[in-house]
């Protein structure tokens, strides 16, 4: 499959063992493809939930962080990047590295001077007109593994320890989850806190007591899950000719007793509604999926999905041409369908993969393993479409033939983080396995972080002004001030709640407010507040009259979040 057949160096099989490695990553992913005994994570880690009704202090709390939503895309297969943005300044070294399979200049759709993507993917130019795609360039990390089980791992775990089976069982995204719901195994939130279509990579979503993600091996799953609001259909004909079939019927009545999301899901499918047609493929199934339930309100905030077949270590072009077309079309009816509802502000997506190719074609049409590749990101939250960073050179490769890495892909795992879904930066760099947080200016900015101006595509940066005209610099604070804030509730009259808050130092302050279901109900305050004591009265800045009871009030001055109960009367 994977042989060829000659002397080259720079064209030889990516690594020993490849056959073998995807017998073993088949093997390990058996029970997750397997129905009612790879539900253990669609199952939330094996615990049932039935008896459990969700935390509405968690809901409140979780709702309060933010109302971004993040899109994973995997690239399955390792993605080659050379294929995907092309630097028109090494343009002569690239189509000499790849006669045969080199995109001819005339196919090269143009985005800069320095950077174009090839034709097929011409769906990606409105986009880059309208400011919603950016490019990362040499996204990798050192030593990079050619393995695909490896790779897959290491993308998701973040460990750079991480050597065949041995690397950290947690991943990134779960150890933000294990965070956020503290109590998620007894107290579930209302909606998923993510969905993964695709039965590799659920390390991504892996914390130390459960997966967090809800499952399925594929969209068609999902799909019988949100039009039916059932886990497993009970059909007497789908268990007449299996052996146990009685017993994995009733197994599977239970498993939709217990599996409480199936009929939010269903709910929130039911509400939203595809106002754009898609291409009729897996990708785009998927993309089309997911934005019915973001259009029907679930409130899942992580989304992963992904598109197989990149390991194109033969015949390329055309496999890679049918990939990135449907990519790109998919990406862009999605956009297009979630602008209706105007909530396409609120979704961000980005591409991964467990590695690149070598920059040498082989003897088979393709290329083989290598090393850095770019990241793609979609959306209007990115205020301007560019390519990011610097691309790797193509004149001074390793030994093998590889493009080199010039970004941490961990670098953008923290921006999306800090920056989009708003994690205190001490909790970044605690998800990321102690990775110093070094965030890169991708146009959102949610820490307050001072970034380097903002390049848009006519390359003219931007600086965010005041209505006088002036740079609005932010106040950052450090860490032992954000640390040194006080605030608490107290009631100078019985039914008076006020918030006493003590700054060490003047900074821009946001301060929302929840109900106890975790609905937002208004904002208290959003303004640069003095340094020293500072009282403000609830009642005064909401607007309308407040319903005895309970709420919570949220604070969130640059990176640093605080959250307190506050009862009126």
């Amino acid at each position: 499959m994977c042989d060829t057949h000659h002397n080259d160096p720079y064209k030889g099989l990516e690594h020993d063992g490849h056959d073998q490695e995807h017998k073993a990553w088949s093997r390990r992913s058996f029970l997750q493809a397997l129905g009612i005994a790879g539900s253990g994570s669609m199952m939330l880690g094996s615990s049932m939930l039935s008896a459990s009704a969700p935390s509405p202090l968690t809901a409140a709390i979780a709702a309060a962080e933010t109302d971004k939503i993040l899109i994973l895309i995997r690239l399955a297969g390792g993605n080659d990047g050379l294929s995907t943005v092309i630097p028109m300044e090494q343009y002569e070294s690239y189509a000499k590295a790849r006669p045969n399979i080199y995109i001819p200049e005339s196919k090269v759709l143009k985005l800069t001077d320095e950077y174009g993507v090839p034709s097929y993917m011409k769906s990606l130019e409105p986009m880059w007109g309208d400011g919603k795609f950016k490019a990362v360039h040499g996204v990798g990390y050192e030593n990079q593994s050619l393995s695909h089980f490896t790779g897959s791992d290491i993308f998701a775990n973040t460990d750079l320890t991480t050597t065949g089976f041995s690397g950290l069982n947690t991943g990134w995204m779960g150890r933000h989850f294990e965070n956020t719901y503290p109590d998620y195994l007894i107290s579930p939130p209302p909606a998923p806190a993510a969905i993964q279509i695709g039965q590799f990579g659920s390390l991504v979503f892996q914390g130390e007591e459960t997966n967090y993600a809800f499952v399925t091996s594929n969209v068609n799953q999902l799909e019988e899950i949100a039009e039916s609001g059932v886990r497993y259909g009970l059909d007497d004909s789908l268990y007449n000719d299996c052996m146990y079939g009685d017993q994995l019927k009733f197994l599977r009545g239970v498993a939709n007793t217990t599996y409480e999301y199936s009929g939010v899901i269903h709910e929130a499918w039911s509400r939203g509604k595809n106002d754009v047609e898609y291409q009729e493929n897996s990708f785009a199934k998927q993309l089309a999926l997911l934005a019915r339930l973001i259009k029907g309100n679930l409130g899942t905030k992580v989304y992963m999905i992904s598109m197989s077949g990149f390991d194109t270590h033969g015949n390329q072009p055309l496999t890679h041409e049918r990939l990135m077309s449907n990519l790109s079309i998919a990406v862009d009816n999605f956009y297009e369908d979630l602008g209706y509802t105007e909530q396409d502000n609120n979704v961000l997506s980005m591409t991964f993969s467990e590695f690149g190719r070598r920059i040498f074609e082989n003897g088979s049409k393709g290329t083989d393993h290598g090393k850095a590749a770019p990241s793609l990101f979609f959306g209007p939250g990115l205020q301007g479409s560019a390519f990011v960073g610097e691309h790797p050179t193509l004149d001074n490769p390793d030994g093998r033939g590889n493009l080199e890495y010039t970004m941490d892909f961990r670098d953008l795992y923290a921006t999306v983080l800090a920056e989009w879904l708003c994690v205190p930066i001490p909790l970044v760099e605690q998800h990321l396995l102690g990775h110093t947080y070094a965030p890169v200016n991708l146009g959102f900015n949610c820490s307050g972080t001072d970034f380097p101006d903002i390049v848009y595509s006519d390359g003219e940066p931007t600086i965010p002004t005041t209505p006088d005209g002036v740079a609005d610099k932010p106040v950052i604070p450090n860490a032992e001030q954000l640390n040194a804030i006080v605030h608490k509730p107290f009631y100078p009259t019985a039914n008076s709640p006020h918030i006493y808050l003590e700054m060490p130092v003047t900074a821009h302050v946001d301060i929302q407010l929840f109900n106890i279901i975790g609905q937002k109900v208004g904002t208290i305050s959003n303004a640069i507040m003095s340094e020293g004591v500072n009282e403000i009265n609830i009642k005064e800045r909401i607007p309308g009259n407040l319903a005895a009871g309970k709420y919570i009030y949220r604070i969130q001055v640059q990176q640093h979040k605080m959250s307190k109960s506050v009862m009126v009367a």
